[in-house]
């Protein structure tokens, strides 16, 4: 749990600008919000139901990768299950337009994973890209807008144009992993791997489920050399 006067700063971050464009009330339970306030409401930052996976190495996420890429940590910040507050937020984030939520919800992060050590060397943060399509459609990626609030708080730059996603996959809801993964193995390639060689780099993504997704883009940043690798989700889905 972060202390109260990081969620006081986190609930009243957000920017003038930003509230021009975006309506005044929470992103999760829609109660209204002072002028100052970005798109989540104190009491639902409070109440975000954190995984505690205080091991970056032994935790259900990196359990995930095991055996399947070498991450140097593998961590997500709190559960996500249907009908809950977290499950609102991402859908606001990915449907509503709520790019105030998405940039608060990463300043959150920030705070959380600068009192990890581990993060101490992570040297550059790299969200999970979306297909230009996609991109457009939604007006923004919130995995960068998640890297642009953990960026505020630990001055860990942002490189956002070194993964390209050149497929554009079909929901994976309802499928595997190894469904998940054939959709979507050759969908990333690295444009600028000089930027990438012997750094440490966060990959950053909303949510984590089978993995498959992080995994094939995880793939190609490990061809970079001496590249290492660390992945950071927001959400974990909690198994049925």
């Amino acid at each position: 749990m972060l202390p109260a006067k990081w969620l006081k700063q986190i609930a009243s971050g957000g920017s003038g600008f930003i509230n021009l464009l975006f309506p005044h009330c929470c992103a999760s339970c829609g109660s209204s919000l002072t002028e100052s306030s970005a798109g989540i409401c104190s009491s639902c930052l409070f109440s975000l139901p954190e995984t505690g996976f205080s091991d970056p190495h032994n935790n259900p996420v990196a359990r995930i990768f095991t055996g399947r890429i070498r991450v140097e940590a593998a961590t997500a910040l709190v559960n996500f299950q249907k009908k809950s507050t977290v499950q609102e937020l991402l859908h606001q984030i990915k449907y509503g337009g709520r790019a105030d939520a998405a940039i608060q919800l990463g300043t959150w992060m920030g705070y959380q994973l600068s009192s990890q050590n581990w993060f101490s060397t992570v040297d550059l943060l790299i969200p999970l890209p979306l297909h230009p399509s996609r991109h457009r459609k939604r007006g923004y990626n919130q995995s960068a807008l998640l890297c642009q609030g953990i960026a505020s708080v630990s001055r860990k730059p942002v490189l956002a144009d070194c993964l390209i996603r050149l497929i554009a996959t079909s929901t994976q809801t309802h499928q595997h992993r190894g469904e998940r993964y054939q959709n979507i193995k050759e969908a990333f390639r690295i444009a600028a791997p000089e930027k990438l060689e012997g750094r440490h780099v966060l990959l950053v993504d909303d949510v984590v489920t089978t993995g498959a997704t992080l995994e094939a883009a995880g793939n190609q940043l490990l061809n970079c050399r001496e590249l290492q690798l660390s992945i950071c989700c927001l959400a974990y889905t909690l198994p049925h």
